[in-house]
């Protein structure tokens, strides 16, 4: 087959995986539009030298397993290829996210304010604690369904795990380009994100069964949780 004629720029820019193409000096030269959203999070240089890092020796391309997180990406593997010494790409493989043990039942949610849900629970939080606290969200944001009961508990599970933090940020945002499938249907994605200096991990499993009953992705760190929650209308 004559592929000489074939676009195929099309096909790579409607992929999830982010794709970019370097010069010799680290310039980008293209990238489509799921490398553009992942370079929210992380430097140009830095993906520039891991390229370099894991390139072939000669001409073509490797493929690497490997774990690399930036925030709400986590990829399993990268490939680097070049055919000349001017031009080097990186392609990022996405993990998938975790398959839910259970069908979530989006006719019984129950549309929902998450502001007010979020702020009655941050006023629960501080009946106990002293901590400083700063809370920024999006008030534009959509109502959405949601299980109400679920959501607060991992909320007071979630804000629990600072409870020994001199101070604590609170982000709620909606994640410009990002989707998840519920149902068949693609759905928009906001980030709750709490971060503080440090963290008790002891109830760590239990919020992350709380996460996966609404479907929503749970990624924890050392000094934060991030909840990655549907927006289902």
């Amino acid at each position: 087959m004559n592929t000489a004629l074939i676009d195929f720029q099309a096909f790579i820019e409607w992929d999830n995986n982010p794709f970019i193409l370097f010069n010799a000096q680290g310039k980008i030269l293209y990238l489509n539009n799921a490398a553009e959203i992942l370079f929210g999070y992380v430097s140009k240089k830095e993906l520039y030298d891991i390229s370099v890092s894991y390139a072939p020796q000669n001409f073509g391309y490797k493929t690497t397993s490997l774990t690399l997180n930036y925030d709400s990406f986590i990829f399993h593997a990268i490939t680097v290829g070049y055919e000349n010494e001017e031009q080097i790409s990186l392609r990022l493989y996405n993990t998938p996210r975790i398959k839910p043990t259970r069908k979530l039942e989006t006719d019984k949610l129950i549309v929902t304010d998450i502001n007010i849900l979020l702020e009655a629970n941050i006023a629960l939080f501080k009946t106990k604690n002293t901590n400083k606290l700063r809370l920024l969200t999006d008030q534009d944001l959509p109502a959405f369904k949601i299980d109400q009961n679920n959501f607060s508990k991992l909320l007071r599970k979630s804000l629990d795990a600072f409870r020994s933090s001199d101070s604590i940020d609170i982000t709620l945002k909606l994640l410009i380009g990002q989707h998840v499938i519920i149902d068949n249907k693609k759905e928009s994605i906001i980030q709750l994100s709490i971060e503080a200096n440090g963290r008790y991990t002891d109830a760590d499993d239990e919020i992350r069964l709380l996460a996966e009953q609404s479907q929503i992705k749970c990624l924890t760190k050392e000094h934060s949780i991030k909840l990655e929650i549907p927006l289902i209308y």
